[in-house]
């Protein structure tokens, strides 16, 4: 009797470092820094949260034009603030100058950090590091500089609030990358826990609203279109058709979302804070 032997199939490996190259393309397009700077209050609120302490060596990883690092910074700490898109540091070491902050600003990877283990008190990430393609190898990396004893604090998007469900509608366009996890994955107790359970002491985790306010709908999109990276590399790939119903499903959304009467634009967007405690 003969046996038929099956041929074994076998997921194909994901190409991380493709993936990240693309990303970084993203992120150069625009200009998050105009997006990116009301935003303030979050990397404010987080400090806070951590109880940072004057003369803590700080890391702030994925850190855009620089949020987190500023309010470290301006808590008299020694801030170290990188990120894999030079331009971005570039806007953060402005502002710092303007502000007379001592920052050291460095371009570096979150998934492979040039320092030495438990090199900080504190590492931090507004959202950043979610946006990662290797989030196993990304938290490894935010636990292993970070000091026995120290913290590790996060602010990242839920799936279920407004940025989660603007990718989402993004997604429906320009399906994100096979075997990449998406990045709201990181506003979930549950995958944080995953990803820092054997690091972790103990781990506090508020969810919080930030605030968008634009003058309308409209306005927003425009901003956004214009300034924030992945939508507007995201236009820039479809046609004149395509471009005009993604714009309408954006404004459907913001509708969905908005709390604003009259025709402006206040919308909350849904987040958690994160305060790890590293074992």
């Amino acid at each position: 009797m003969e046996t038929t032997i099956q041929p074994t199939t076998t997921s194909p490996v994901t190409d991380f470092s493709a993936v990240k190259l693309k990303q970084q393309a993203a992120w150069s397009a625009g200009d998050y820094a105009v997006v990116g700077t009301t935003l303030q209050i979050v990397g404010e609120e987080l400090c806070e949260a951590l109880d940072l302490a004057a003369g803590a060596r700080v890391l702030d990883v994925a850190a855009g034009n620089g949020n987190a690092t500023l309010a470290a910074a301006r808590r008299w700490c020694d801030v170290v603030s990188t990120d894999y898109v030079g331009a971005l540091l570039e806007r953060g070491r402005a502002r710092a100058s303007a502000e007379v902050l001592a920052v050291q600003f460095e371009e570096a990877d979150a998934e492979n950090l040039p320092y030495a283990d438990a090199s900080f008190d504190v590492v931090l990430s507004t959202f950043g590091v979610m946006f990662t393609p290797n989030q196993e190898r990304a938290a490894s990396e935010l636990a292993r500089v970070c000091k026995p004893g120290g913290q590790i604090g996060l602010a990242n998007w839920t799936p279920s609030g407004f940025i989660g469900e603007l990718f989402k509608v993004i997604g429906r366009y320009l399906p994100p990358p096979a075997g990449v996890k998406p990045p709201s994955l990181w506003g979930t107790e549950e995958h944080l826990r995953e990803l820092f359970g054997k690091h972790t002491g103990t781990m506090k985790v508020q969810r919080k609203n930030f605030v968008f306010r634009y003058r309308t709908p409209q306005h927003w999109l425009d901003t956004f279109r214009t300034y924030y990276g992945p939508m507007h590399k995201a236009f820039g790939a479809l046609d004149t058709s395509r471009q005009a119903s993604l714009a309408a499903d954006l404004i459907g959304l913001v509708q969905q979302f908005n709390q604003a009467p009259g025709g402006a634009m206040r919308l909350p967007s849904e987040y958690l804070e994160v305060v790890i405690k590293r074992r």
